[in-house]
């Protein structure tokens, strides 16, 4: 017999759901109104202190805001779109890293913060994608990348010490073009990547870095990025906040040879 199914969660969160995935589906569309007060404790049966429990969780997570004597209405902030394709490529020479040449296009001021540079024993999943031995290294940069000057994404960048070492990669500062462009300058140009996407609770590193709301899940991305002959050349761990972005992938359909997989 099937096991009876009982959301264990307390009833505001249950709210809160409901209206967070009625939000992201455009059935509640930014500018919108959020059912009264009335309405959401007819629904569901709960009290006012439960129905204000849950806007409160909404409010946190920026889906919502009040506005005083009209109600509480669905935040004009879009998710944020995640083309993992964009930011691979390097830019040409002089040109912004493109995080922050995308963040312009979309009306959003983008900054990086480089946090730390060093020689460190990387994780044994990017041990594993550059071949290592458990007591090798690789050379870190970990980043904060910040909109509109709010945390959107700590990252742990790694880089094969053969390549690092030496070059501006393995120097804290700044990089004009970014990383992709710092591979490109020393005739390192990337040919394909493999991103495994997850989520899951912060750690108490990202729920900080991050300023998370509680209760919100993080994206992780986890991007091995390959040169010609299929050589790693780049491993990265990229954290976000899972209630401000969507992954976007797309196919191009190519009539005379079938389908033909692209993102961006």
């Amino acid at each position: 017999m099937p096991r009876p199914i009982k959301d264990p969660r307390a009833r505001h969160q249950q709210m809160a759901a409901d209206l967070r995935a009625m939000i992201l589906s455009k059935d509640l569309p930014p500018g919108s109104k959020l059912p009264s007060t009335a309405q959401l404790q007819q629904e569901y049966g709960v009290p006012n202190q439960t129905v204000q429990n849950a806007v409160a969780v909404l409010k946190r997570e920026g889906y919502a805001d009040s506005s005083p004597g009209k109600g509480v209405f669905v935040r004009e902030r879009p998710q944020h779109i995640v083309t993992p394709a964009a930011f691979i490529t390097p830019p040409p020479a002089g040109q912004p890293y493109p995080w922050l040449s995308e963040a312009e296009r979309r009306g959003l001021k983008g900054s990086v913060d480089l946090l730390h540079v060093a020689e460190v024993t990387p994780p044994a999943q990017v041990r594993l994608a550059f071949g290592l031995a458990d007591s090798d290294v690789a050379v870190l940069r970990k980043q904060l990348m910040q909109l509109d000057d709010e945390p959107a994404e700590l990252v742990h960048s790694y880089y094969p010490v053969d390549i690092a070492r030496g070059t501006p990669l393995a120097e804290k500062r700044r990089i004009k073009g970014g990383t992709p462009r710092a591979l490109s300058d020393l005739g390192i140009i990337p040919q394909e990547f493999v991103d495994q996407v997850s989520t899951r609770p912060p750690t108490p590193e990202e729920f900080l870095a991050l300023e998370l709301p509680p209760d919100v899940s993080i994206m992780r991305t986890f991007r091995v990025v390959y040169a010609q002959g299929r050589r790693p050349i780049e491993a990265t761990v990229m954290v976000k906040a899972g209630h401000m972005y969507e992954l976007q992938y797309y196919q191009v359909v190519n009539p005379t040879s079938g389908v033909e997989p692209s993102q961006g």
